[in-house]
């Protein structure tokens, strides 16, 4: 039975100045989805996250949390949402605990043990009577997510959440994830510029470019879609005649290796092609797809940011 949504995004548009930023936007998230955003710089992301937590109006659709519109019923879609925006705001010279009782202090919902067992799941207990001044960037991080799930959300937003933490501190932080979805049932949404850290933190990925989300998929579909590499005398001959005898898009070439996804063609046909044109052909190998590769074919090789 399918799960009601956590998070939905109806044709949702954005006109800036006469200029349409957002182009009917359409996304669902469920409950215990890691969902990843990219994109380009100036796709689009961080205007479309301040739409989702209400920031700034939509000119046109809808953002629905927990099956309640952002726009007519405020304040019970955003009591649905916890959120880091980069670095979290906190006070660094109050301790982890002091902190998080100030913030608690705005929701009388949030008890003392619900605050002992969320500095548990985020591995401060031993550190959380220091204080924050003393906390590593990826502590910091740790006491932002702790204060962004005491009021237990439904929606998780993260805006660039690994930025400036070391590969250690990514580990950490991804595993805090997979356990706050997994076991919290939480859906989470992550924009990041790191295509690597999406691809290991997320069950599924959505990337916009020019306002216009342009490929949702599945982290395993991705993965599992291999490449084809080759290595021949005229690369760019060999891209042609992918293009026009076989109408491969998606065609890369990086140091004179041409590579394509070729799943619904024939290689060995391809193979007698080049070798019918005149091409020498060095080598030719299977890649595994990653979603660097899904992010470069549909951006052109636009820069992430």
């Amino acid at each position: 039975m399918q799960q009601n949504a956590v998070l939905e995004l109806t044709n949702l548009r954005k006109t800036i100045k006469g200029k349409e930023i957002i182009k009917g936007v359409n996304l669902t998230l469920y409950p215990s989805q890691i969902f990843g955003f990219l994109g380009p710089n100036g796709a689009g992301k961080t205007t479309t996250i301040r739409m989702i937590v209400g920031l700034i109006k939509p000119t046109a659709g809808s953002v629905t949390i927990c099956g309640h519109s952002v726009a007519h019923d405020f304040v019970k879609a955003l009591s649905n949402v916890g959120c880091i925006i980069e670095s979290p705001d906190m006070y660094t010279y109050l301790t982890g605990m002091e902190n998080l009782l100030q913030y608690a202090a705005m929701d009388k919902r949030i008890s003392q043990q619900r605050i002992n067992d969320v500095v548990e799941m985020v591995g401060l207990q031993h550190r959380v009577k220091d204080k924050v001044n003393t906390y590593s960037l990826g502590m910091r991080q740790r006491l932002g997510i702790a204060q962004a799930i005491l009021s237990r959300p439904k929606l998780l937003i993260l805006d660039e959440p690994t930025n400036g933490l070391d590969p250690a501190g990514i580990t950490e932080f991804r595993n805090l994830i997979r356990k706050l979805a997994y076991e919290e049932g939480m859906a989470v949404f992550v924009s990041s510029h790191l295509l690597l850290e999406i691809q290991q933190m997320c069950d599924s990925v959505a990337i916009i470019k020019q306002g216009n989300v342009i490929k949702t998929a599945n982290i395993q579909d991705i993965l599992h879609d291999d490449r084809i590499e080759w290595q021949l005398n005229d690369p760019e001959k060999a891209i042609a005649l992918l293009r026009e005898h076989w109408n491969i898009e998606g065609v890369q070439m990086k140091k004179n290796i041409v590579s394509a996804d070729i799943s619904q063609h024939p290689l060995d046909k391809i193979n007698a092609l080049f070798i019918g044109e005149g091409l020498a052909l060095t080598y030719c190998s299977t890649k595994q797809h990653t979603l660097e590769d899904l992010f470069l074919d549909l951006t052109e090789g636009d820069e992430i940011v």
